[in-house]
């Protein structure tokens, strides 16, 4: 039984099967996600789709720019459905008509003589730079109290609604009951072509964006002992005694618990409570997705449903959406890496590619392929422009670090309907079709990309080829949202997180490491013991997470622990079997004012951070690394039994020096094999992804100059190829097909 059998199996046993897939569907071939790619009619395919928006191009120009998206590759279009263009009035919804704004059943059906998927994304929801993000003025003026507030219980913005208040969800009932019904009248399953169906667009997004999360009361139920917020507090202490004891208050009842501003004081009592808060908040948005969703299933709706995380920073906000939503539904994220100079970056950069890398992996963590389903293709903004050249970059990147479909925004624009735009009156968004039909560079870019992915079916299958693996830490992902600053613990959650991305990965990547991820909440990873894993830190660390770090080192497993061992749950109670495991040493805080750092041999580290010494490493425990001002332990070395080793690095820092790179070279040679691909110059970043014999090395060069460097590389079960020394132009990507000895 191959691979693909075998998760075609596994995902049928959880409920999890190809969803789409009917013998129905007499027109179209179904089209079906696993946890590894997309099929269409069975054969893994990149699902290669771009926006078009229908109420925006002139119905006349509807055929001939779909006919440029399929000579470019593509076999999807997505377009929204937006709410404010089919009910501007209460109560009275349009639909058709001959200058195409209102007429979706016209798009759809001209997409399936195209021979072209649709993605619908009826909403409640677009943004799109329209008012009121999407929904029908008259709701967001007429029915204030709908509105999403600050805990002061101002309005966070206009257009920003409470997605659980009632009143809302009656209203979006009401447009979900006119537009689900001819969604389903043309999925894939009924002979037509819509083969997903988003619910809402990037949730929290909203709230979070313009500066708070929602504190509607009505919606939130503070006060009431059958509300949101009391009830989840009792599912998760129990007995308010519990609660008492955890947030040192007096509370009687549930009810009379409220949330406390973020950010609070910073003691352990203020950042569990924000902690709550938040993850409360994260349920309500999983309870308003699974709402949709259902109504969707019971609008006759089959296609699978999806959704799009608003960045990749967002994609951990989302655990309690997919829960709930359950089986059939898929999570995907947006890319871009420029839409206004308020950007960090306004070209690709290796920050862009380290969160890009950081959101593909946890969506295959999630057991998704990982999937863009807003892929930057122009801008919303003329300035700072959006280029064909850098476009280019960011696919090939996005590509390289395991993208297995995405979705362009936008293909091609249009006038905006009278009364609708944000923006101005034609939504150009500088796309690869311009408004005119103008043919743009970012086309050829496009064409270019989907005649590489045909030619490559194979590349849908592959897989990274790793020699180290990062743990991943959901709750440390999300703790950024919360969490700031070192507050009253060692080392916080969202400090980790920071130094997950800008320090320990970045290094890794410099220093020649070919990194995966894996689930710290997953035991998949805990029987390989092939490659070490490197496991970032912070004062909290999930029960279950500690207890399968010491299952692995207890089996033969090789960790690196950097640079705090936790003293606290996932719930911020005390907790230490990690720490006990490793003989409880004491962790503190270097004290040093100019430390100089010598760890495995790598004399004077650049400490932009902090650097926690062990004045007494456990016993047996081999010293590797000291502060040679204080004499002290800054990495120790601790054989575990059963051939475990794990190694306790006391230094967290931002990626600014080739020392880090040959610190995360030394640390990890003990264990590691030969390096899968090995790059002279550590700012050229390489993946190698491969399946079935087939090989795709990518090489990046994420700066605005040239680079050189002497590229070796290891594909497995093959010899090792050297590429000798290679030039890179500024701001470009390369690849070499191993199997045929091509290279672009």
């Amino acid at each position: 039984m191959n691979r693909r059998e075998f998760a075609k199996l596994s995902l049928a046993g959880a409920g999890l099967a190809l969803y789409g897939r009917s013998a129905l569907a007499a027109k179209m071939p179904a089209v079906a996600f696993t946890r590894h790619h997309f099929e269409i009619d069975g054969k893994p395919a990149y699902l290669y789709s771009g926006e078009f928006d229908y109420f925006r191009v002139p119905k006349a120009d509807w055929r001939r720019r779909m006919q440029l998206f399929k000579d470019a590759g593509g076999n999807c279009l997505a377009t929204y459905i937006p709410w404010l263009i089919h009910e501007p009035v209460e109560g009275k919804f349009v639909f058709g008509g001959e200058d195409g704004v209102h007429d979706f059943e016209g798009f759809v059906q001209t997409a399936a003589e195209m021979g072209l998927y649709v993605i619908a994304r009826p909403g409640p929801y677009q943004y799109s730079e329209l008012h009121y993000n999407g929904l029908p003025g008259w709701l967001c003026t007429n029915y204030p109290e709908l509105q999403s507030v600050d805990i002061k219980g101002k309005a966070i913005m206009a257009g920003s609604v409470s997605y659980i208040h009632p009143l809302f969800l009656e209203k979006a009932h009401r447009w979900f009951r006119q537009i689900c019904p001819l969604i389903a009248k043309y999925t894939v399953s009924k002979g037509g072509p819509i083969a997903f169906t988003q619910l809402d667009n990037e949730l929290a997004g909203i709230h979070i964006w313009f500066g708070s999360l929602d504190y509607n009361p009505d919606s939130m139920g503070f006060g009431k002992q059958d509300g949101r917020y009391p009830s989840y507090l009792k599912a998760s202490y129990g007995d308010i005694t519990e609660l008492n004891k955890m947030y040192g208050t007096s509370y009687t009842d549930f009810a009379a618990v409220k949330p406390i501003a973020m950010p609070g004081t910073g003691t352990v009592i203020d950042v569990r409570r924000q902690k709550d808060y938040f993850e409360f908040y994260l349920s309500t948005v999983g309870e308003y997705g699974a709402t949709l969703a259902g109504w969707m299933r019971e609008m006759g709706i089959d296609t699978p449903l999806i959704h799009n995380s608003g960045g990749p920073k967002m994609v951990a906000l989302y655990m309690d959406l997919v829960k709930k939503v359950g089986p059939g539904f898929m999570l995907g994220s947006d890319h871009y890496y420029n839409l206004d100079q308020n950007w960090a970056q306004n070209n690709p950069t290796p920050q862009s590619a380290i969160d890009a890398f950081c959101s593909l992996e946890a969506l295959r963590l999630m057991g998704f392929p990982p999937t863009v389903w807003e892929m930057c293709s122009g801008s919303a903004s003329d300035w700072p422009p959006p280029t064909a050249e850098d476009s280019k970059t960011w696919y090939r990147t996005n590509l390289a670090l395991g993208m297995k479909g995405c979705n362009y925004y936008i293909f091609t624009g249009g006038p905006n309907p009278p009364g609708t735009g944000q923006t101005t009156d034609i939504y150009d968004y500088i796309a690869p079709i311009g408004v005119k039909n103008e043919i743009r560079p970012l086309y050829e870019v496009q064409k270019e990309l989907g005649l590489f992915l045909k030619e490559r079916p194979w590349l849908e299958d592959a897989e990274r080829e790793y020699d180290c693996r990062f743990l991943f830490d959901f709750n440390m992902a999300r703790a950024d949202n919360y969490w700031k600053g070192k507050s009253a613990f060692q080392f916080s959650a969202g400090d980790a997180w920071e130094f997950f991305r800008k320090g320990a990965l970045t290094s890794g990547l410099c220093a020649s490491l070919s990194p995966a991820f894996c689930n710290l909440d997953s035991d998949e990873w805990v029987e390989d013991k092939t490659t070490p894993v490197i496991a970032v830190c912070s004062s909290s660390m999930s029960a279950a997470g500690q207890q399968r770090i010491v299952r692995f080192l207890k089996s033969g497993g090789r960790v690196l622990l950097a640079p705090v061992l936790p003293a606290y749950d996932e719930n911020l109670r005390p907790c230490t079997i990690l720490s006990d495991f490793l003989e409880s040493p004491v962790i503190e805080e270097n004290p040093g004012t100019f430390p100089r750092i010598s760890i495995a041999g790598v004399i004077n580290v650049l400490q932009n951070g902090a650097s926690f010494i062990t004045k007494t490493p456990p016993k047996g425990a081999e010293v590797l690394g000291v502060d040679e001002i204080s004499g002290h332990a800054i990495e120790w070395s601790l054989k575990t039994g059963g051939g475990g080793e794990a190694i306790f690095l006391g230094f967290r820092w931002v990626h600014a020096m080739r020392e880090h790179n040959r610190m995360m070279t030394a640390l990890l040679s003990k264990w590691a094999g030969p390096l899968k691909v090995v790059s002279s110059n550590p700012n050229l970043w390489t993946s190698l992804r491969s399946w079935q014999g087939n090989s795709l090395l990518f090489v990046m060069n994420l700066w605005s100059a040239p680079m050189e460097g002497e590229i070796l590389c290891r594909p497995a079960g093959k010899q090792a190829v050297n590429l000798g020394r290679q030039t890179l132009e500024p701001m470009s990507v390369k690849f070499w097909d191993l199997s045929k000895g091509m290279h672009s």
